[in-house]
C-alpha cells in the first residue's frame, strides 16, 4: 500500500504501471477500484486498489 500520494491521474496510472486506460476504466465501472469523479468523469483514481488488482493478476 502506498504511504503517500493515493490518488492518481489515469495518465499517472497507465504511466506507473504500464496498463491501459480502457482496463482500469473497467475496473472503476466493476467497483474494483475507487474514483473521483468531476461531472461524472474519471479524474483520479486510486493506486492502491489498483496495485491490489495488479498483484492479484500477476500473483506478485
Amino acid at each position: 500500500m502506498s504511504l503517500g500520494i493515493t490518488w492518481y491521474t489515469l495518465e499517472e496510472a497507465e504511466g506507473k504501471f504500464g496498463l491501459k486506460r480502457a482496463d482500469i476504466l473497467k475496473w472503476a465501472d466493476d467497483g474494483l477500484v475507487r474514483t473521483e469523479k468531476v461531472d461524472n468523469k474519471v479524474i483520479r483514481v486510486n493506486i492502491d486498489d489498483i496495485e491490489l488488482k495488479v498483484q492479484e493478476l500477476t500473483g506478485i
